[in-house]
């Protein structure tokens, strides 16, 4: 199998399966038990927020342990927007972020009286910094815009919207579940930001959200008083020791791993160039994560290609592996303003630590093979017709 969708997941590194193995065992007890089993288990969280902190350079009371992504971007912008003694308010996001931001800005804006600013995007998948400094008023609360986007890779210019908001005294939240591990960070450009440990070679169902020490958030479940009374629940001991493991395993020798993506991606890209002249690339070229490319096979239909891949043992995606069994067209690139056929046409590749310059050539070849069987196909059909 050659594996080609690390956006959606990674494979679980040997660091955070070691770290997660006393937990899965011995130490079983409950974080919030004073016995001895659990304050084991408790010295564990600690000692993971401890290590998460450290990495991203922040305090280790910002750091407060989810169950992924998408509860950290939920409990983020709901628990921020939503803090304030009066309701309602005007939030700002823009329409090519994931759906855990989507959704939650558009649940504000449906049942809490909230008005939503959607910001453009350029064709290029880049938010318009002009459009954004307009939009913020005196009773605005929060902007979220992404740090890099998962279906294009494009990296947004968080210095710059950082500045816009801190002039105007708004909070901005990022969410920074695809940039983790693969771009510099600098957590003091933001107020929030989430993360999920599958993206970045950790377990599924484990993330956190930094939030900036001094910001009051309402919570968003109710139940306990974990995470010093932000996220209650009894806490994922085993996802989380490996969760901070990972993101260690992530940051080594980021650099040079992926300077290694960007020729593995940039050669799959020529292949496909050169055997698929009608092809396109989709979002900046030069602003974007080392480890993506999307990509628009004109004329054929993404669900049909991204079967035939995977019938030859190449594992793609058409972009969000969030929206379950679906394969439509990506709202990210509608939303860039490209045309619906070029929107339905694209597949996204996506690569990590463990991709091999031999999956490269071999995956060069099969798409080749597979995008002149469909494209006969097609042909035929229109013949036929």
């Amino acid at each position: 199998m050659i594996y080609f969708d690390y956006n959606a997941t990674t494979p679980l590194c040997d660091e955070a399966r070691d770290a997660m193995l006393p937990y899965l065992g011995r130490h079983f007890g409950n974080p919030s038990s004073v016995h001895t089993a659990g304050r084991e288990a408790r010295a564990a969280i600690d000692d993971a927020r401890d290590k998460v902190s450290s990495l991203l350079h922040v305090k280790p009371n910002e750091i407060i342990f989810t169950s992924g992504g998408t509860e950290s971007c939920n409990l983020a912008v709901l628990g921020l927007a939503k803090c304030s003694s009066s309701p309602g308010g005007h939030v700002i996001s823009n329409k090519a972020e994931h759906h855990a931001v989507l959704n939650a800005f558009e649940y504000l804006e449906g049942r809490e009286n909230f008005e939503v600013t959607w910001l453009d995007v350029s064709q290029d998948g880049v938010v318009d910094l002009e459009q954004l400094a307009r939009a913020i008023r005196p009773e605005t609360r929060l902007v979220s815009i992404m740090a890099a986007n998962n279906e294009t890779g494009v990296i947004q210019p968080i210095r710059e919207i950082s500045e816009i908001c801190r002039a105007h005294g708004v909070l901005l939240h990022s969410d920074m579940v695809q940039s983790f591990g693969k771009i510099d960070i600098d957590m003091s450009l933001v107020d929030a930001a989430s993360f999920a440990a599958h993206k970045f070679y950790g377990p599924k169902g484990s993330g956190f959200l930094f939030l900036r020490s001094g910001l009051s958030l309402q919570p968003i479940m109710f139940g306990g008083a974990h995470e010093n009374e932000r996220r209650p629940g009894t806490e994922n001991v085993a996802a989380i020791a490996g969760a901070a493991a990972a993101a260690e395993f992530a940051l080594r020798d980021r650099r040079a791993a992926q300077d290694r993506q960007l020729h593995l991606r940039d050669g799959l890209w020529r292949s496909i160039a050169e055997s698929v002249p009608q092809a396109q690339q989709n979002g900046d070229q030069t602003r974007r994560l080392a480890n993506t490319l999307n990509v628009s096979f004109i004329g054929l239909d993404s669900a049909m290609l991204l079967i035939a891949l995977d019938l030859k043992g190449v594992c793609a995606s058409s972009g969000s592996a969030c929206m379950v069994g679906s394969v439509a067209a990506s709202h990210v690139l509608l939303a860039m303003g490209l045309p619906m056929e070029r929107a339905r046409s694209a597949a996204r590749f996506s690569l990590g630590k463990q991709t091999t310059a031999e999956e490269i050539e071999a995956a060069g070849k099969i798409i080749a093979q597979i995008v002149e069987r469909l494209t006969k196909r097609t042909s035929d059909s229109y013949a036929v017709a």
